[in-house]
């Protein structure tokens, strides 16, 4: 009787740590899904501006004379993030993109004929629209980032998250000329 009563209760343990090493598997998944998921909705939004670039600089070209090097800067940077396959390569060829971007903005101030045109008008606020929404993302992708963080450092957590290679994301950093950036002004 004493015999069958501790196999119940190894049972009962055994069927414990068996149900905490699921849940724990469990939510690391869903933590390093989270994360995936939240980099695949910037991603989207970073393609998109990707997208935009011929556009601004067909206009931009149409209505100046333009150093060319800045041009053909920005096209090799959309060229290099629609061949890139790791999301590091990606954010840092977007933050490449996007301070192109704001250069020939900053450029575009001094030539009348392209700041009142309004197919690069059309452009410019298409291009901030979608900065903003990057700029939304980027919150959620690193609120992610840090969730996911937390639960692989966290105990028990680890010890599954090592034996799964788990390793420790990095968030999206602001450059400090991203925070310097005041918009464009017309």
């Amino acid at each position: 009787m004493l015999q069958i009563f501790a196999y119940v209760i190894l049972g009962l343990v055994v069927l414990g740590l068996l149900n905490v090493v699921v849940s724990t598997y469990n939510r690391l998944i869903m933590l390093r899904n989270n994360v995936d998921k939240s980099f695949g909705n910037i991603d989207v939004l970073l393609k998109q501006r990707a997208d935009e670039i011929p556009n601004l600089i067909k206009v931009v070209k149409e209505s100046m004379r333009f150093e060319e090097s800045m041009l053909t800067k920005l096209t090799e940077l959309r060229t290099n993030f629609l061949n890139a396959t790791s999301n590091e390569e990606k954010i840092e060829l977007s933050n490449h993109m996007q301070t192109q971007l704001k250069s020939i903005f900053a450029v575009a101030e001094n030539y009348p004929d392209i700041k009142t045109s309004q197919n690069f008008q059309l452009l410019q606020g298409r291009v901030s629209q979608i900065e903003d929404a990057i700029a939304d993302r980027r919150e959620f992708y690193n609120e992610s980032v840090t969730m996911y963080n937390i639960g692989i450092q966290e105990f028990p957590n680890f010890i599954l998250a090592k034996i799964l290679l788990y390793e420790k994301k990095q968030i999206l950093q602001i450059s400090e000329q991203e925070k310097k950036y005041d918009g464009v002004a017309f």
